[in-house]
């Protein structure tokens, strides 16, 4: 098969181009096998693809198959998997940059049947890592603001739209004015340009007696400045470093207790090895707001088509072009082959 493997860590996103690899197969227990027809691209990808993410230092090392979201169709299954071939699925999984995966069943979801497979790929896991930093650790309220940083970006597209499911209002900081329309149309009440000097005092200036936010959503690593757009006793969540290149930033320790501030890291991933059970039950919470429709995909413009666009969608990556998510579109005409055969069977 075709696939995206790093043998080595790259300087030059420009040779980050498919070859021809083995087949995944199941190891020590049985794995799903999807076809897959759709890839995101994601920050954590380029990191990856640079050897700059926290990972690279323990089990991602080269070689192997980038890519960490996928949707695709189901082509075998355990005797015991609930997932039978021809499945609409999506999920994570290292090695989505290919046109095949082995996962185990606990790491992917059926495709509600309202979206594409493109559309739940550019939802992937961002929806439940949203859903469980504002809900299972900012305890987000009617009524309340919140602070949405990186709001144009894969984790903040969905922030806004579950802030706005759970009753309260959103500032949403993003740079550009192309990526304040996206925001605007998902339901942000307001929008600030973080190009623009003291942009923090903008914020502040949007919420009630310009006291601040109750909550600060941090999808990209700018902690300092998340603390200086909350009310006395607010709090900050941090879910990313997004702006930073993988760098990140070194916090006074003062801010926090002058505002009397929680801040609160929460590692989506990590939280599902300790308690599957809280990651079940936010995904649960996540996947009601899809079923009412109260979630909308947002898929980035550009038409990036097959394996051999991942070198340009990681560069616009890296130079922060994308809104929403970045779709790789390995094999439309899957989906679209099960479509027309749905009715026959």
């Amino acid at each position: 098969m075709k696939a995206i493997q790093i043998d080595e860590f790259v300087t030059d996103l420009a040779s980050v181009i498919p070859k021809d690899v083995s087949s995944p197969k199941s190891q020590s227990q049985p794995l799903l096998h999807i076809k897959i027809t759709h890839s995101a691209v994601t920050h954590v990808d380029l990191l990856y693809a640079q050897g700059l993410h926290q990972n690279n230092k323990r089990h991602v090392q080269p070689p192997f198959i980038l890519g960490t979201e996928f949707s695709g169709i189901v082509t075998t299954a355990p005797s015991t998997s609930s997932f039978r071939p021809g499945t609409r699925v999506f999920g994570g999984g290292l090695g989505s940059f290919a046109e095949e995966i082995c996962v185990d069943e606990a790491s992917v979801r059926r495709v509600p049947q309202q979206w594409s497979n493109a559309e739940a790929c550019a939802v992937g896991a961002s929806g439940a890592v949203s859903y469980g930093a504002l809900v299972g650790v900012a305890n987000v309220k009617k009524g309340e603001t919140v602070l949405v940083l990186g709001a144009s970006g894969g984790l903040g597209v969905m922030a806004v739209q579950i802030t706005k499911a759970l009753g309260a209002k959103v500032i949403a900081v993003v740079g550009d004015t192309e990526k304040a329309d996206v925001v605007r149309r998902i339901g942000a009440d307001g929008v600030v340009d973080y190009h623009v000097d003291n942009w923090e005092e903008k914020v502040r200036d949007l919420t009630p007696g310009k006291q601040g936010v109750e909550v600060v959503f941090d999808s990209i690593g700018a902690v300092e400045s998340g603390i200086k757009c909350l009310r006395y006793r607010g709090r900050l969540v941090v879910v990313g470093f997004a702006a930073r290149g993988g760098k990140v930033e070194n916090v006074r320790a003062n801010r926090i207790l002058l505002k009397s501030a929680m801040v609160h890291g929460y590692r989506f991933g990590e939280d599902g090895r300790h308690d599957p059970q809280r990651t079940k039950g936010v995904w649960d919470g996540f996947m009601s707001l899809v079923n009412d429709g109260k979630i909308q995909p947002v898929i980035y413009k550009e038409d990036y088509q097959g394996l051999e666009a991942v070198s340009k969608a990681l560069e616009d990556a890296k130079d922060h072009k994308a809104w929403g998510r970045a779709i790789l579109r390995i094999d439309d005409s899957a989906e679209n082959e099960l479509q027309r055969q749905r009715p026959k069977l």
